[in-house]
């Protein structure tokens, strides 16, 4: 039995376990995969965090509001993401816990498989914290010519342009009405929009004109940032796409194995 967990907060409605069981029959591995909300088991996050260590379960996966919180926790051998600065993979081994960050990876996988070789261009990163790190660092790779990061935690937005660096022209703006009239496309990598959090991050009337959009939230696979991007006609990514690409890279990470993915989705239903 492989025992795996997802640490955060509002993650019941979450389908990660279904998929790594899913992924667990398909590679012929027994999986378990316990949701984990801190304040549902009476301890903090750190304190749950070394439980499952202590309890020799296998590797975790960390959400929101946690990304960033465990980073300190964990060694982290890959440059890039000790400079994005979240975790949302960990993997207890005898010598200690290691971090990784399949929501960079499953972002690439999923805009490449959406829009094949396209020049992502000048985008807003909507959030700064952990998925939205994840996100810019990922739009990075793939090209974009700059970024604007939007966050209401000023000091957060700026030591992720920071972190960034020189790898690309980066602002830091409160405020979206200059930034999407020139943008080529908007990722919304806030919170708002998932269940138990309805609305959405920015005026929708801030949204045409633009080429692409990405929603980073998947539960519900519609949001109003969403729908209103398709109703405005640009192309949209929706996170289920990163969720079955990260969820792909980070069950390697778990077991040394790989699965596929139209296996996947067919067990999973999309």
């Amino acid at each position: 039995m492989l025992r795996l967990g997802l640490i955060g907060d509002n993650i019941k409605p979450s389908r990660a376990p279904e998929l790594h069981r899913q992924a667990g029959r398909l590679a012929g591995i027994e999986v378990s995969y316990d949701l984990l909300i801190p304040t549902e088991t009476g301890l903090d996050f750190d304190r749950l965090f070394e439980r499952c260590r202590a309890e020799g379960m296998r590797g975790l996966n960390i959400t929101y509001p946690y990304k960033q919180r465990v980073v300190p926790k964990v060694r982290i051998d890959d440059p890039l993401v000790r400079r994005l600065g979240a975790i949302n993979t960990v993997i207890f081994e005898d010598s200690g816990a290691l971090g990784y960050n399949t929501d960079h990876s499953g972002f690439i996988a999923a805009y490449r498989a959406a829009f094949g070789a396209a020049d992502p261009g000048r985008t807003v990163v909507l959030g700064a914290g952990g998925a939205g790190s994840a996100v810019a660092f990922g739009l990075i790779a793939l090209g974009a010519s700059d970024l604007t990061i939007i966050d209401s935690d000023i000091e957060k937005a700026e030591a992720l342009a920071l972190a960034i660096g020189d790898a690309a022209a980066v602002f830091v703006s409160p405020a979206l009405d200059a930034a999407s009239a020139r943008a080529d496309g908007i990722a919304n990598c806030t919170p708002i929009g998932m269940a138990g959090r309805p609305g959405a991050p920015i005026d929708l009337a801030l949204i045409g004109g633009q080429r692409w959009a990405f929603e980073a939230i998947y539960t519900p696979r519609q949001t109003a940032f969403s729908l209103a991007a398709a109703a405005a006609g640009l192309d949209v990514l929706d996170g289920y796409q990163l969720f079955i690409h990260q969820g792909i890279d980070a069950f390697r990470l778990f077991t040394g194995r790989g699965v596929e993915e139209d296996a996947l989705r067919a067990v999973l239903g999309g």
